[in-house]
């Protein structure tokens, strides 16, 4: 498998942050929320999650609708 040196990093910074709280999910989402606050306290821009985000399933079944209609225009042709 390729190495990609920029997702060994991530994945290293990642790592080390999570060491810092002993791996405690809680104390590594507490820590993210400070710091988000301490950036929208800066005036750093700040852009939410949409709130009520698409499922994969909803996509899949767009696509796989799509899938069908193109599959039967070319059936059509034929």
């Amino acid at each position: 498998m390729l190495n990609d040196e920029i997702v060994d990093e991530g994945r290293a910074i990642r790592d080390a942050h999570a060491a810092k709280f002993g791996y405690d999910l809680r104390a590594i989402y507490d820590d993210l929320k400070k710091s988000e606050a301490e950036h929208i306290a800066a005036g750093q821009p700040f852009i939410p999650a949409p709130e009520h985000p698409v499922p994969n399933s909803v996509r899949q079944h767009e696509l796989r609708t799509t899938i069908d209609e193109i599959v039967a225009d070319i059936e059509g042709v034929r």
